[in-house]
């Protein structure tokens, strides 16, 4: 049986709460094959982050075109990314493959508050990957981080959705009673999602949410039914989550493998 293929371009996280390992567990989730082109090494536990160390950007680029030539991929998503030139890499690399959908998820910061991609890397992001972008997926301040000055979140997602295709932007952070994440393009609001607001912090559910939401595109289904999808699934993962660390400050992480949708 062949599965569809996945490309995870994503940091590693030694706790296995984010990244590329929670991109690997959310693809198999979802029944297709995750590759994965690591961009980043951090040092970081259930708390926060410390340190990122960027892949050396020209085996970086080796990793990602030798894939590209054995594998075909049926969608491509990208998480935390270590320099500008790696976003070159990508950008050229989905010129390259335009027919492939792209899942972007903006990572800037850890969920402990922590800094993890300069604001080149962000400017970047909005320059030259967003134009080939299928649906970027910015928790609130990631959105506002790239809409200075914008007036609103909802300003935030139509400004982006002018150039990216859809934008999900995610309310998990945002002081609601319940998440409500919403989905827009080039028109404005399309879609507003609510979700009941679980009480433990959670560290990894932007990844999870990305990575479903590329399988699922990748699976043939349509932006609109695969945002639902992976939101479906990212819910119960984060119902069933668990805290693998001992500090009182350790936040838990969704439990990928073992929860039903």
């Amino acid at each position: 049986m062949s599965l569809p293929n996945v490309l995870c371009i994503s940091g590693h996280d030694p706790s296995g709460g984010a990244g590329i390992q929670a991109d690997i567990e959310a693809v198999a989730a979802q029944g297709c094959h995750s590759a994965g082109v690591l961009t980043a090494l951090t040092c970081q536990d259930t708390r926060n982050a410390y340190s990122v160390t960027p892949i050396n950007d020209e085996e970086f680029g080796r990793q990602l075109h030798t894939l590209a030539a054995d594998m075909p991929f049926a969608a491509v998503k990208t998480g935390l990314l270590g320099s500008v030139l790696q976003v070159g890499h990508i950008a050229t690399f989905a010129q390259q493959h335009a027919h492939t959908p792209l899942v972007v998820d903006p990572v800037l910061k850890a969920g402990g508050g922590a800094t993890l991609a300069q604001d080149s890397i962000a400017q970047a992001i909005l320059d030259t990957l967003l134009p080939h972008t299928t649906v970027l997926t910015p928790n609130a301040a990631e959105a506002r981080h790239l809409c200075p000055g914008a007036a609103s979140l909802q300003a935030c997602g139509t400004t982006l959705a002018q150039t990216a295709r859809w934008v999900l932007i995610t309310g998990g952070d945002e002081p609601s009673p319940k998440v409500i994440n919403t989905l827009y393009n080039a028109d404005g609001v399309v879609q507003r999602y609510e979700w009941p607001r679980l009480h433990p912090h959670y560290h990894g559910s932007g990844c999870t949410l990305a990575a479903a939401l590329a399988a699922r595109l990748a699976l043939g289904e349509n932006v609109r039914d695969a945002v639902t999808h992976a939101q479906e699934y990212t819910w119960a993962a984060l119902n069933h989550g668990f805290k693998p660390g001992t500090s009182e400050l350790g936040q838990h992480i969704p439990n990928r493998l073992n929860s039903p949708r």
